[in-house]
């Protein structure tokens, strides 16, 4: 049986998750994913890409999204932990994610001197206006907030495993799961076949152990957990995120792009791991949730 065994929440957009024991579903991703988002001084998103520090950062947000709390984990102590009114009613201003425009409604100047101080770069803090209606591609379309790509990263624990097997044959340490800031962890059984790669996938019908087996969430179409439903949407392409160490907000490579690339490329450029979900039904989620696939596809 494949079950969730993790709920993360992104509040603000490239700064450290929250796990949770349960989470509300929303169209647009776990309630409150990546509704916040760190912004140049002209509008363009900070990402560890660029800006390893909001690792170290580490929001809460109250849950009706009324109060915002941030936090730094950098080990001194010296910035102090900032709470502010969220506001939904203050002008909005141009943002830029990749490249796409969108708007922001800025949360003020005692925000934006925190983030400035602890990234040590001029910062602002921004929120998905009510009104904000982005609908991203892939086979089926969803909604999202300030995310990359998608509403929803679903990843199994099996695939990890498989990926820090490899990584031990280099000589490499191995990875935690936060190296890969998924949304839905997901684990299940050893079943007859074990977890060698390649082995078929086995649906509910015939043991729902397929979470044991490594990247087999590739396959999966349609998801219900509880009363919710998943759509999948793209594989997830990874990026130069992979390589910053969370705990420490420093990035360091060029580990586990190096040996993803090995086995995990994909055709149309870049190597992928995990999957990215669109949301089909709304509802709640909770660690221990069995995790069924109603529709599986091709690799």
């Amino acid at each position: 049986m494949a079950n969730v065994t993790d709920l993360i929440c992104y509040p603000v957009k490239g700064c450290a998750g929250t796990s949770m024991s349960d989470a509300l579903l929303t169209p647009a991703g776990l309630a409150h994913d990546r509704s916040f988002m760190v912004i140049s001084e002209d509008g363009i998103f900070r990402t560890q890409r660029r800006d390893p520090r909001l690792a170290l950062i580490r929001p809460a947000v109250s849950t009706d999204g009324t109060r915002l709390t941030l936090d730094s984990a950098d080990g001194t102590g010296s910035f102090g932990t900032l709470c502010v009114d969220v506001t939904t009613s203050a002008p909005r201003r141009d943002v830029d994610l990749f490249g796409a425009a969108f708007q922001g409604i800025d949360q003020g100047d005692e925000a934006a001197a925190w983030l400035s101080e602890v990234l040590g770069t001029p910062s602002r803090l921004v929120r998905v206006p009510p009104e904000h209606d982005r609908v991203t591609d892939g086979w089926i379309p969803g909604r999202s907030g300030y995310a990359d790509s998608g509403a929803v990263h679903l990843l199994s624990r099996a695939s990890l495993t498989l990926l820090n097997q490899r990584m031990a044959e280099r000589g490499a340490p191995t990875l935690s799961m936060n190296r890969f800031r998924p949304n839905i962890v997901v684990d299940g059984h050893d079943g007859p076949g074990g977890q060698g790669e390649g082995h078929e996938v086995r649906d509910r019908d015939s043991g729902g152990d397929w979470a044991a087996l490594p990247n087999a969430e590739d396959r999966a179409r349609r998801v219900t957990i509880g009363d919710a439903e998943l759509g999948f949407a793209k594989l997830a392409v990874r990026c130069a995120v992979t390589l910053v160490e969370q705990e420490a907000g420093e990035r360091r490579g060029p580990e586990p792009l190096r040996t993803l690339a090995s086995y995990r490329r994909a055709a149309s450029g870049g190597v992928v791991f995990g999957a990215k979900f669109s949301v089909i039904t709304p509802g709640k989620l909770s660690v221990g949730d069995e995790v069924v696939v109603q529709e599986w596809g091709d690799a």
